[in-house]
This record gives C-alpha cells, structure tokens and sequence, in this order.
C-alpha cells in the first residue's frame, strides 16, 4: 500500500490495471510476485476499487445563427498526432459561482494540447484554449482537423476566423448525441473525475492551480487503455500504437 499512495494521492481514481503496471517494476525491486489478478483482489479487499460514476452535464447551446460546420470526422480514422483535435466544454463548480473548462485534445495520442478555464462560456473561453494548442504542437508541417459541438462558442466567427486563420478544418457534430464528441467527452470525465474536479473548489484562482497540475499528470503520467497503456505524452512523440476508437464506457 506503500507504493499505491502517493500515485493515489496525485490521480484518486487511477485504475487498478495502470496502477499495477506502474508499481510492477517496484515489486519486484522487493522480491514480491504478484500477479495482476492477485493485485486486484488485493485492492478489493481494502475498499480501494474504484466505482463507476454517472458522467453527463449540459454545457451547448446550439440554437443559433452562425454557421454550422460538417461532420469530418465520420469515415476518418486516425493514424498520427495532430491529425485531428477534440475540444469541448465541461463546468466546474466553484462555492460562489461556476466556472467552465475548455480542453483541446489530440484524437490518436489522447494529449491535451490546451486548456482555460474561467467563469464565463464566451468564444473567447475556447479561443483562448486552441491558442494554446497551437502554441503546443509539435508537428507544425501537419494540417489539422478541430472537431467540436455545435455550441454558439465553437460557431462564433470570433472562434472559427481565429481557426481558419491558423489553418485547421473546422468540424462539428450534427446530433446532440455526446458519441459524435466521444473523446472529448471522455478526457472531460477523466479529469472531473479522476482529478477531483467533481467536488467544488473555493474559487478560481485553486481551480487554476488544480487544472494545470492536473493535466501535466495526465500528459506525463496517467496510461491509457487506449493507447496500449502508454501514456499521451510518449504516444504523442512515438506514434507508433494503432488508433483504438473510444467510447465513453
């Protein structure tokens, strides 16, 4: 249990299979056998699986009059980093007010390439997190599909010509159905629910200090089953894992 808490104090929720992998080296510096099934019931016994959580909060407005980009995304599968980017929104509660979570991902390696966080959904909440993005990449060379809901902020022109400017391909969902956004809505949950911002934080200035600790674990730290168990970070520099399609299971 020694080896568990620390990685349990940075990431709660961090599963039992990543979890193992990550202390396996370390067990066996001790001259312990123990195989991943053992590990498990071992985490079971002391009350520390993880339990499944509900995952779902209406953050899109789509009724409005800008324009409306396609669905680029329905017959492409992803083959290498900045291939495609994800962004959407998620809330965060705070004890006065709410604030709300703009995430740019990277489709094939899961990497969150850039994030804000404030207490307002205005286009610049999420222009302001594809700056960073776009600040973050490392193949510059590569041309970029930004896929999104239909929300008012991912519309505005004030998002879509800073965008076009910068030379991505504008896509967006044509349903309200969170599976045509399933990775965007996936990494939302991940660091709601893994990162502790599923319980309400004093204000914004801590739910800024949290976010950015927060993603650089989970760049550099957290694996993912998705990505062979690898983490984004070294996914995204390696690119060498076949794309797996996420759900939001």
């Amino acid at each position: 249990m020694e080896l568990i808490a620390p990685i349990r104090k940075k990431q709660p929720r961090y599963g039992c299979k990543k979890l193992y992998l990550d202390i396996n080296r370390q067990l066996e510096q001790h001259n312990i056998k123990m195989g991943r099934d053992k590990f498990i019931n071992l985490m079971r016994a002391n009350g520390m699986l993880v339990k499944k959580t509900k995952r779902f909060h209406v953050t899109t407005n789509s009724k409005h009059q800008f324009f409306k980009s396609p669905n680029r995304l329905k017959d492409i599968t992803p083959t290498h980093a900045e291939q495609i980017w994800v962004s959407d929104i998620t809330y965060i509660k705070l004890e006065k007010l709410h604030a709300y979570l703009a995430l740019v991902t990277d489709v094939y390696s899961k990497k969150i390439m850039g994030y804000k966080i404030d207490t307002n959904m205005r286009a610049t909440l999420v222009k302001d997190a594809l700056a960073m993005a776009l600040r973050n990449r490392t193949y510059g060379h590569r041309e970029i599909i930004h896929h999104s809901d239909r929300g008012i902020q991912y519309c505005a022109p004030e998002f879509t010509e800073f965008a076009e400017k910068n030379g991505l391909l504008l896509s967006t969902t044509q349903q309200y159905d969170p599976y045509e956004n399933a990775v965007a809505e996936r990494i939302n949950g991940i660091l709601k629910y893994e990162f502790g911002f599923k319980r309400t934080l004093p204000n914004l200035v801590t739910a800024q200090k949290m976010i950015k600790q927060a993603v650089n674990i989970y760049n550099q730290q957290r694996r993912h089953c998705s990505l062979e168990m690898q983490t984004p970070e070294f996914a995204h520099q390696n690119q060498k894992h076949i794309y797996k399609k996420y759900s939001l299971n």
